[in-house]
């Protein structure tokens, strides 16, 4: 688990060569964007809020059959689940021998791209091209696709690296069929999680996966899957999720500062922090969170306002206290 991680781990029993262990994952308030590390602040609530949403998708992913980690829900923000080793592809290359590990492989699934979705500046770039992506030409954002985008990204390097197809199966270190296997259930959870969104209104425009080898071999999903930290949400063309927090960020330059610093090889305890999230909108997202996690598990968290009045304050709250984006504007 990577240092800046906004879930804290507590070994129960340690996972071994090829076999796994069993941990508590508490989910805190911290978050992270553009990978910078964690945040300057804390989102009140966010911890139970991602704790029990990713617990309502993971048990209905095991109902349509996907195999996960989880082996219980601690109320009101920790999740017991199966703990396995984490190899490093860098240190030597690894095989489908090796079980009870992580896959070190983000999977990336796109049902719409959104304005800020990095395919269109690495495209502009001349990093991907549409047929990369199975794709004629580019969509406009938040076009529906006709088919889900599936993208891989590393997951133990400093910053997640794009890759293509080949370069995943290498690092996966997996067989054809593993691999097919992994890309396969991740539409699948992408299909059962899209028609949960469905019935509640909201459209799941995005979302990324983890998987792992279990004792036996077998792929199972791994993290959470299904909370506004994993996936972009829309409500009537609202993103209610991550997302706003992104937003705020990027009009200090966050992201280009965070690829630059890790270009230039600067420590990450050396990096500089970024601006603090002001009070108004910090509330506006703990509501926002709050009332997401109502609509996706009818579970009481104590929110305030229905969802759709939660996004238009989280929205109009962005409106006010933005700025317009700029380049390296950390200090």
């Amino acid at each position: 688990m990577k240092r800046w991680s906004t879930k804290t781990p507590r070994i129960e029993v340690a996972a071994g060569p090829g076999r796994t262990g069993r941990a508590i994952f508490s989910f805190t308030d911290d978050f992270s964007v553009f990978h910078f590390s964690k945040m300057p602040d804390q989102i009140p609530g966010k911890g139970e809020v991602v704790a029990r949403m990713g617990h309502a998708s993971l048990k209905a992913l095991e109902c349509a059959g996907i195999h996960t980690h989880m082996i219980g829900f601690r109320p009101p923000r920790a999740m017991e689940v199966r703990l396995v080793n984490v190899l490093d592809p860098a240190e030597r290359p690894l095989g489908p021998g090796d079980t009870a590990r992580l896959v070190p492989l983000q999977v990336i699934y796109r049902n719409r791209l959104g304005p800020g979705a990095s395919v269109y500046r690495r495209a502009a770039a001349g990093r991907v091209t549409p047929a990369d992506l199975g794709l004629d030409v580019l969509p406009p954002p938040d076009a529906p696709l006709a088919r889900p985008i599936l993208e891989f990204t590393t997951k133990l390097e400093t910053i997640d690296r794009f890759v293509r197809e080949d370069e995943a199966r290498a690092i996966a270190g997996l067989t054809p069929g593993q691999f097919e296997t992994l890309k396969a259930m991740t539409l699948e959870i992408d299909a059962v999680l899209s028609r949960h969104a469905a019935a509640r209104g909201l459209v799941l425009a995005d979302g990324k996966v983890e998987f792992a080898l279990d004792e036996d071999g077998a792929l199972m999903l791994v993290d959470v899957a299904g909370t506004p930290d994993e996936n972009r949400f829309v409500l009537d063309g609202i993103d209610v999720s991550k997302q706003i927090l992104r937003d705020f960020y990027h009009g200090f330059g966050l992201e280009a500062e965070v690829q630059r610093l890790a270009a230039a090889g600067v420590p990450r305890p050396l990096w500089p922090s970024p601006p603090r999230l002001p009070p108004v909108l910090t509330a506006a997202v703990a509501e926002l969170y709050r009332a997401l996690c109502e609509r996706w598990t009818s579970v009481p968290v104590g929110a305030t306002r229905t969802l759709e009045a939660a996004a238009a304050e989280a929205v109009g709250t962005l409106a006010r206290v933005a700025v317009q984006p700029v380049a390296a504007a950390i200090t």
